[in-house]
């Protein structure tokens, strides 16, 4: 790295503090929402190290800095949409990153005594976690993974079979209550029979069913608002690739897995089951004379 100049480093040192009292509001803020004792310890403690940090930091800036509202806002926000383990697993990305920019200057005593601090805030962060709907991550997967493969699948077959946007919406979607009833029915039966220590049959049942009928309701709501069967297939997949896209990020962030990895799989097999039965409903069509 190439030495830099005094001017330089007090500007980057600046946003530094910005990122440090950021971060400590954040942390603060997510400490009085979070109900566990020991997880709101841990919180606290960290917004601590954090707003000392930034007072390390301004005893060589001799500057204060405000923090940034918009991101502070950002993460109360994602909290009360996907929980405090989601936001928290965000900032431990942000924790990696300081931790990297703190250790590029070993010369730098303080600087090497807040690398230390945020590795800890990682590890520590790592351990903390343990909310309720990530214990039923497992029933949201096989409901979603399930809808998504087999849907796709039937919608496609239907555009082709059918050629009726309300004939194919009316069938999907009494096909995908039938199986959102199913699939919650089997899920129950399945945690009941495995004895999970912390899953509740019904709950299992209840996450599986509401995965499966939310993508019901956004793969069919093409059909019912256009006329025009491929057009609403084409959004349809659309649709579907965003679904795979947003529940595979929230599982990569929350679980600390590879988003790219577990989209390409879900997306490769819900397109190709999508093919097939666009093929088979041709097939069908062709030999039937259903449809017209």
């Amino acid at each position: 790295m190439e030495k830099e100049t005094e001017q330089e480093l007090i500007k980057k040192m600046i946003g530094f503090q910005k990122e440090e009292i950021t971060s400590s509001i954040i942390y603060r803020k997510l400490a009085a929402k979070e109900k566990d004792i020991h997880n709101r310890e841990i919180l606290q403690r960290i917004a601590e190290d954090e707003s000392r940090h930034y007072a390390t930091l301004r005893g060589y800036t001799h500057q204060d800095v405000s923090p940034n509202r918009f991101e502070i806002c950002f993460y109360v926000w994602l909290v009360r949409l996907l929980g405090v383990t989601f936001a928290v697993r965000r900032l431990e990305l942000g924790e990696k990153e300081t931790s990297g920019v703190y250790s590029q200057y070993p010369s730098m005593e303080h600087f090497a005594e807040m690398a230390r601090d945020e590795q800890h805030h990682e590890e520590k962060l790592i351990e903390m976690i343990d909310e309720e709907r990530l214990q039923y991550m497992g029933s949201v997967v096989l409901g979603l993974n399930d809808a998504l493969v087999e849907f796709t699948g039937a919608l496609a077959g239907f555009t082709l079979a059918l050629n009726d946007t309300k004939l194919i919406a009316l069938t999907g979607s009494i096909t995908g209550i039938a199986a959102a009833l199913s699939m919650a029915s089997s899920e129950y039966l399945s945690t009941k029979s495995e004895k999970t220590y912390n899953k509740r049959p019904v709950k299992a049942a209840i996450y599986t069913g509401i995965a499966y009928i939310i993508t019901v309701v956004a793969l069919v709501g093409p059909f019912i608002l256009l006329s025009s069967p491929v057009l609403a297939l084409c959004i349809m997949l659309v649709m579907a690739l965003l679904i795979i896209a947003f529940f595979n990020y929230y599982y990569a962030i929350a679980r600390n897995e590879s988003f790219k990895r577990r989209f390409t799989e879900m997306a490769v097999l819900s397109f190709s089951v999508a093919g097939i039965s666009f093929l088979i409903g041709y097939l069908l069509k062709a030999v039937t004379g259903v449809g017209g």
